[in-house]
């Protein structure tokens, strides 16, 4: 027998309008009667048709995901993908999926824009992407909700943690609680919008603060990953090393930990160093990883929630800028 909400609501003996509302996730509906509901729908293997809802919402319910594979970073990235994790989790309970946007399809090359005319998506989820592709400038400029975990270009709506504070926390610490007199950065890549904010917010501290920096103190690794890391490392010990040194995410930071470990280099003895994100892994790393800690869960659901809003009110005036306070997670690696 073929299923539809009408004998679902027969064999409940419930009507179809409350079917309705537990399938949309919409209206007021008991939690004993939306769980019977739910466990129904499971036991029989019925699979909810969409299309109406759609036809009649004039929606796809489908959201289109960037992620830049020209920053090489792929989905293996443990803060990228952990935010992407969040970010489906929320919008898949408000009944919405997710697709990916790619700007080829057979033989066929489009813009991202093309792309999310072709099919038809609500709105653009952009995880991470290139300040140099011209395709993100032109989903901003067309009518198309979006919002970012990464990028800041105007008419994009981006949820970030407050990389200022981050940088700013840790400089006091290693500076004012554990009175060193020089502090480095080994930065990440700077077409990455929070790689060039966390290097402007270590340059503007010392400004502000009236410390120097030793040019050779400074050194930006070429990639976002752990070979980068050891090798900016290998770089920055050609010099006599700073006190402190700050690190522009921990991917990058324990390749530094290894290399300084080859070299026979003790942390936090004869430079303490400090990371930024709080990946899984930082705190089982030997020595655990003083850490910048953003707030990954929070970061989504912002995004989710802002994204959902632009497109069930189009009008609504939202933030096109909010940050996420970060967190000083004191390890093994400072004192």
């Amino acid at each position: 027998m073929k299923r539809t909400i009408y004998t679902i609501a027969s064999e409940l003996g419930l009507s179809p309008g409350t079917i309705s509302k537990v399938i949309n996730r919409t209206g007021n509906v008991s939690e004993e009667t939306r769980e019977r509901v739910l466990a129904h729908i499971k036991e029989v293997g019925y699979v909810p048709v969409t299309s109406a809802r759609m036809l009649k919402s004039k929606r796809s319910y489908t959201i289109g995901v960037v992620f830049s594979e020209d920053l090489h970073i792929g989905l293996e990235h443990p803060f990228f993908s952990s935010i992407l994790q969040h970010f489906k989790n929320y919008v898949e309970n408000e009944g919405y999926e997710l697709s990916f946007i790619v700007s080829k399809l057979g033989n066929n090359r489009m813009s991202y824009y093309e792309w999310c005319m072709n099919k038809k998506v609500d709105g653009v989820y952009i995880v991470v992407g290139d300040y140099g592709d011209e395709g993100l400038y032109e989903l901003a400029k067309k009518h198309i909700p979006c919002v970012s975990t990464d990028i800041l270009i105007p008419g994009i709506h981006s949820i970030i943690s407050d990389n200022i504070m981050g940088i700013q926390v840790s400089l006091d610490h290693l500076y004012h609680t554990n009175r060193l007199k020089s502090v480095g950065l080994i930065a990440g890549p700077q077409q990455s919008k929070a790689f060039f904010e966390r290097y402007e917010a270590f340059k503007a501290y010392h400004a502000e603060h009236q410390l120097p920096i030793r040019p050779e103190h400074v050194v930006f690794a070429e990639s976002f990953g752990f070979t980068s890391g050891y090798q900016a490392a290998l770089k920055l010990i050609e010099n006599p090393l700073p006190e402190g040194l700050l690190v522009g995410s921990d991917d990058i930071a324990l390749g530094v930990l290894k290399a300084f470990k080859d070299k026979g280099i003790r942390i936090p003895q004869d430079i303490q160093i400090i990371g930024y994100d709080d990946i899984a892994f930082a705190k089982h790393f030997t020595p655990a990883l003083t850490t910048v800690k953003q707030d990954r869960e929070l970061i989504a659901t912002t995004a989710a929630k802002k994204l959902l809003q632009l497109i069930n009110n189009p009008n609504i005036k939202v933030e096109e800028v909010i940050r996420i306070p970060v967190e000083l997670v004191l390890r093994d690696t400072t004192r």
